[in-house]
C-alpha cells in the first residue's frame, strides 16, 4: 500500500511538473488566466455551498444577527483578496521589466508550482483575517472595479478603431464595402435592441420612466456617434461609431436585467426561482467576461506597452511575437529582446478583475439579491454609468484632436 501511494505521489508531482513546463514554453498569460478562472470558481463555489462552514469559524461569525447573504458576501471578499494579494504581488516584483536578459523574466513564466502554492496559501490565510479588514477591502474594490471596468473601455475603443484602421489600409473594395455592410449591420442591431428592451422593461399599467430614459438616452447616444463620426471636420468612421452603439445597447441590457427582481418593470421578473443551470450559465459568461477583458488588456501592445518593446505593427511577424513572449531561459543575447507587454499592468489587470468579479458576485458589497449574481441597484447604476462613460471616451477621441491640433493622437 505504501509503495503504491508513493508511485501515486510522483506520477502527480511529475504530472504537475510536465504540466507547468508546458504553461511556460507555450505562453505564461494560459497559465495566469486558468489560475484567475479557477479563483472564480472557488468564489462561486463557497458563496453556493461555504455558508455553513464560515459560521463554524468563531472570528468570521461574530453575531447571531449576521445573514446568509453576508456570509456568502464574506466567502467571496476574502477568496478575491487572497488572488488580488497574489497579482499585486507580481506586480510589484516585475516593475521595470523591459527585455528577457531581465533576471526576473524567469519570474513571470517558470516557477509555476511554486506560484501555485503562494496562490492556494495566500486564499486559505485569508480566511484567518477578521472581518474589519475584509470590510475595508470590500470598499477598495468597488475602485478597482471602477478601474477595471474604465481599462476595458478604453481597450475596447482602441480595438474597434485599430480594426477599422485594419480593413482601410487594405485599400480594396471589397474591405470598403465589408466596412459598410458590417456597419449597416450593428447599428441595426444598435437600435432593435433598445426596441425590444421597450417591451420587456416598459410593461403596460405600470410607471416605468427610468427604464424609458435609459433606454431613450441609449438611442440618442447611438445617433450622436454616427453624427459626429460622420462629420467633415472629425477624423473618423463608421464602424468604430456602430460598434460602439452596440456596445452601448448591450451594457444598457445587462443594466436593466439586473434590476431586482420584484421590480414591477423588470420583465424578468415574472420568471419563477432561478435554476441551477441558470446560475451557472451566468457563472459561466461572467467567468469568460472577465477573463477576456484581463487578458486583452494586460497583454495590450499599443498604449499599454512597455517603453522598450515595439509596437503591434512595428513588429516583422506574428512569428516573433510568439517568440518574445516565451521567455526561453537560454543564454543571454548579446542584444536585449524587449518583452512584448508589460507585466507589471498585467499583473495589476488581473488584481483588478479580482475586485471586479468579487462585485459581480456579491452583488457590490450588497445584501439586495441573495441567490442571484449581479443583481440589484448598485449593479444598475454602475451598468448604466459604464454606458456613459464609454460613450464620452469615444466622443472625446473624435472630438479631441479638434480641440488640440498641436497634439499627437494615437
Amino acid at each position: 500500500m505504501s509503495c503504491l501511494v508513493g508511485c501515486c505521489a510522483s506520477l502527480t508531482c511529475g504530472l504537475c511538473t510536465s504540466a507547468a513546463s508546458t504553461i511556460t514554453k507555450k505562453s505564461a498569460r494560459l497559465g495566469y488566466c486558468g489560475l484567475f478562472g479557477l479563483s472564480l470558481i472557488v468564489s462561486w463555489v463557497l458563496r453556493e455551498v461555504g455558508t455553513p462552514l464560515l459560521k463554524q469559524i468563531p472570528w468570521i461569525n461574530t453575531s447571531d444577527t449576521l445573514s446568509d447573504e453576508w456570509f456568502q458576501m464574506e466567502a467571496v471578499l476574502r477568496v478575491s483578496l487572497g488572488n488580488c494579494l497574489f497579482f499585486t504581488i507580481l506586480a510589484i516584483l516585475l516593475i521595470g521589466v523591459k527585455d528577457q536578459n531581465d533576471t526576473r523574466d524567469a519570474w513571470h513564466h517558470g516557477g509555476w508550482i511554486f506560484k501555485i502554492v503562494i496562490w492556494a496559501l495566500l486564499i486559505i490565510l485569508m480566511f484567518f483575517l477578521p472581518n474589519p479588514v475584509i470590510s475595508v477591502y470590500g470598499w477598495i474594490s468597488k475602485f478597482g472595479a471602477g478601474f477595471f471596468l474604465l481599462v476595458q473601455v478604453i481597450i475596447l475603443l482602441d480595438a474597434t478603431h485599430s480594426w477599422n484602421d485594419a480593413w482601410v489600409a487594405r485599400d480594396e473594395q471589397k474591405w470598403f464595402v465589408a466596412l459598410l455592410v458590417v456597419s449597416i449591420i450593428c447599428y441595426i442591431a444598435a437600435f432593435a435592441i433598445p426596441g425590444v428592451l421597450f417591451i420587456w422593461f416598459n410593461p403596460s399599467g405600470y410607471d416605468c420612466g427610468l427604464n424609458i430614459f435609459f433606454l431613450v438616452m441609449t438611442m440618442i447616444l447611438a445617433l450622436s456617434f454616427g453624427i459626429i463620426a460622420l462629420h467633415p471636420a472629425v477624423n473618423g468612421s463608421l464602424l468604430p461609431a456602430s460598434v460602439i452603439s452596440v456596445y452601448c445597447a448591450y451594457v444598457c441590457y445587462t443594466a436593466l436585467s439586473a434590476e431586482p427582481r420584484d421590480y414591477v418593470c423588470n420583465g424578468l421578473n415574472k420568471s419563477k426561482a432561478v435554476t441551477t443551470s441558470t446560475l451557472v450559465l451566468g457563472m459561466l459568461t461572467t467567468v469568460l467576461s472577465v477573463l477576456y477583458s484581463a487578458l486583452r488588456a494586460g497583454s495590450s501592445t499599443t498604449f499599454l506597452s512597455p517603453p522598450s518593446s515595439p509596437r503591434a505593427g512595428e513588429r516583422s511577424s506574428l512569428l516573433e511575437s510568439d517568440e518574445l513572449e516565451e521567455g526561453k531561459k537560454g543564454k543571454k543575447d548579446a542584444e536585449p529582446r524587449p518583452v512584448t507587454y508589460s507585466y507589471m499592468f498585467f499583473h495589476l489587470i488581473f488584481a483588478s478583475a479580482s475586485m471586479y468579479s468579487a462585485m459581480l458576485l456579491s452583488g457590490w458589497s450588497s445584501s439586495e439579491s441573495s441567490d442571484l449574481i449581479d443583481v440589484g441597484w448598485t449593479s444598475v447604476w454602475v451598468r448604466i454609468g459604464t454606458e456613459w462613460v464609454t460613450a464620452g471616451l469615444y466622443i472625446w477621441s473624435l472630438i479631441a484632436p479638434l480641440m488640440f491640433p498641436d497634439r499627437e493622437f494615437y
